[in-house]
């Protein structure tokens, strides 16, 4: 009855299954890891939001990384601008995550001598993009500075290529080790964020508040790849009964069509058609017969 099941496509098709089966379950567990980072993530960041703001020697130290349960945390830091060592960041949105231009990196040194970069914010591009553009100055003598506390960055964790070759005073990424190389100053692990004070005019544009709200879709897909993955088996349920009941439609059909043929043979309907030639023949001598009368 379901010796099908045996040949060539059957076979092929219940492998494929079995395949697909872990495949969708695993993918579906990936999608609920990267939903539970998130949802953790958000936690993270809105404790770290909501904490007192600390001194930022507090947290970060030269050549040190800043740990993650540190990230986004609020510090201040008091110090001179050194703007002679002052970099852009191509590649980077502004709030409205369509614009391109630069992020403001300038060292802030502190009393003690070390530095610590802060992000003051994002500047339209321009049209010339190999010249170090108009950055609106900062702020001279000595100066307090609030922000968020972030990680340095690197291509492994932001995907962004570190690209050589760039202009002057021109880099991909915010990372506290090349920088200290360049400036030949200790410098903080990180960097801030800068929140205040607000520069006059509203330019350089402030980084906005990261978002901590929306968790994505990543548990729809899970749920999605885990519906995938049962789906299979009940599916090839489903064509293996649709496989066999035509299979047996086919061949009651078959049997009735030869039944059909053999109780024909049985009545002897081509006999019949005999017999009444030999009565057409019969009836033609009589005739005859009485004619020659």
């Amino acid at each position: 009855m379901y010796r099908f099941l045996l040949s060539r496509q059957w076979v092929i098709l219940t492998l494929v299954g079995l395949v697909l089966i872990p495949v969708m379950i695993k993918l579906g567990f990936w999608q609920l890891h990267r939903h539970e980072h998130k949802v953790a993530q958000n936690q993270l960041i809105a404790s770290s939001l909501a904490a007192k703001p600390v001194p930022v020697t507090e947290l970060a130290a030269p050549g040190r990384d800043l740990p993650r349960h540190d990230m986004w945390r609020t510090v201040t830091a008091t110090g001179t601008y050194d703007t002679a060592h002052e970099v852009v960041v191509r590649q980077r949105t502004a709030a409205d995550e369509q614009s391109i231009g630069y992020y403001v990196l300038t060292p802030l040194v502190l009393p003690g001598g070390d530095a610590v970069l802060v992000n003051r914010g994002w500047i339209s591009a321009g049209n010339d993009l190999t010249k170090f553009p108009d950055v609106p100055a900062a702020a001279k003598g000595t100066v307090t500075v609030t922000g968020r506390m972030m990680a340095d960055e690197t291509t492994a964790v932001s995907g962004i290529k570190d690209t050589k070759g760039l202009p002057p005073r021109q880099i991909m990424l915010i990372n506290s080790k090349e920088q200290a190389k360049r400036v030949g100053r200790p410098m903080l692990g990180g960097y801030i964020e800068q929140t205040g004070p607000k520069p006059p005019g509203g330019t350089p544009e402030m980084v906005p508040e990261p978002d901590h709200d929306s968790i994505g879709p990543h548990m729809a897909y899970a749920i999605q790849w885990w519906l995938f993955a049962a789906a299979v088996p009940v599916g090839w349920v489903i064509l293996v009964r649709r496989e066999r009941r035509d299979r047996a439609a086919a061949a009651a059909t078959a049997a009735q069509e030869a039944a059909e043929t053999g109780g024909a043979a049985e009545t002897g309907e081509p006999a019949e058609t005999g017999g009444a030639d030999e009565a057409a023949k019969g009836s033609g001598a009589r005739q005859a017969e009485d004619a020659t009368a």
